[in-house]
């Protein structure tokens, strides 16, 4: 599998998911007078391979709760009277307000947005003796300075966090198995879910060690704040914990070498992680089967959510949907660690 399947799941990989590319990027739009002008420029950003124009709000007010539910990365918000102050004075403006968590992506699609803009404005200096001008205001939101750290710290958290609680528990039973100590423990009047849960105790212990750690190097020397609740990010690591602990030890009862073990839980799981969970490669930028793929990935969810509290201020109301989807995933990698558990040695 090493050999022949590897290197056809690495150059799919590497050949869709490696890409800097801006595409599909959903965009919202505030346009008060709706009239012909705002509507072209309207027309032209979704017809761009770059956006798509997913929902028209009607009021500021409901800017922030379209970030806040990631139902758009970028707001456009035409001023008042828009295609009359440039039909009257040949000057117009255009906000462009960005969700800025990933500055790279939010310079990318601003700047792509900005060349449309310009685009419809030639067309109209082309054919009027008038030379219009409309002005696009970028403004980067959660992140104004632009600091990469906002970025990377989310993805490398729940990267380290994965790989690492992954290896530590891959190799729990499968060390029993090696040095002989599995007749001692199924003999025992401990049932199976118990053995189980009881490897995991320790590594959770150590897990929120490695945990605080990070945070303290994110928060006190990378100077990422913590904009949300402390206690809400620390509910969902230790639940992206757990779930990591409880994928090692799945891959600790389907192995029977902790070679195996190490392999799978190293070399397996790091790729998906690093292109499929959106910490390096934006994953609207990727083929549909990919984004399908990315759904299955822990570390999708997991940054999500912290990128929300951390970066955006929100609160855990606003990642119940990421929350679920980890509680879910916990249970079910629990349960068939538990079914694959074997009571009798071969």
């Amino acid at each position: 599998m090493i050999l022949l399947l590897m290197p056809i799941i690495q150059i799919i990989l590497f050949g869709f998911a490696l890409s800097t590319e801006v595409k599909n990027t959903e965009v919202a739009v505030l346009a008060p007078s709706n009239d012909v002008a705002s509507n072209r420029i309207i027309d032209k950003i979704n017809a761009s391979a770059y956006f798509d124009v997913v929902a028209r709000i009607h009021k500021p007010d409901e800017i922030q709760p379209v970030f806040r539910d990631a139902k758009a990365k970028l707001v456009m918000v035409f001023e008042d009277h828009f295609g009359e102050n440039l039909r009257r004075t040949g000057k117009a403006h255009i906000q462009l307000i960005a969700d800025a968590t990933d500055p790279n992506a939010a310079t990318s699609f601003t700047f792509y947005a900005s060349n449309i803009i310009n685009s419809y404005q030639q067309e109209l200096t082309g054919s009027n003796a008038i030379p219009y001008q409309i002005i696009p205001e970028v403004r980067m939101l959660y992140n104004p300075q632009m600091i990469g750290a906002f970025n990377f710290v989310p993805g490398v958290l729940g990267m380290i966090m994965l790989l690492i609680c992954a290896m530590m528990t891959s190799i729990a039973i499968v060390r029993e198995k090696e040095m002989g100590t599995m007749e001692i423990l199924l003999v025992s009047p401990m049932k199976p879910i118990y053995i189980i849960l009881s490897k995991i105790t320790p590594y959770f212990v150590l897990s929120c060690v490695n945990f605080a750690t990070i945070m303290l190097l994110s928060v006190f020397v990378l100077k990422v704040p913590v904009a949300g609740s402390f206690i809400s990010l620390v509910a969902v690591s230790l639940l992206y914990i757990f779930l990591s602990l409880a994928l090692g030890l799945l891959v600790s009862t389907m192995t029977n070498s902790q070679q195996a073990a190490m392999l799978i839980s190293g070399m397996g799981l790091m790729l998906p992680v690093m292109l499929l969970s959106g910490m390096i490669f934006p994953i609207e930028n990727m083929p549909v089967p990919l984004q399908w793929l990315s759904d299955i990935v822990p570390a999708k969810w997991y940054i999500s959510a912290v990128k929300a509290i951390m970066i955006k201020g929100l609160g855990i109301t606003s990642v119940l949907k990421e929350v679920g989807i980890l509680s879910f995933m916990s249970v079910v990698l629990i349960g068939i660690s538990w079914r694959k558990f074997k009571i009798r040695l071969e």
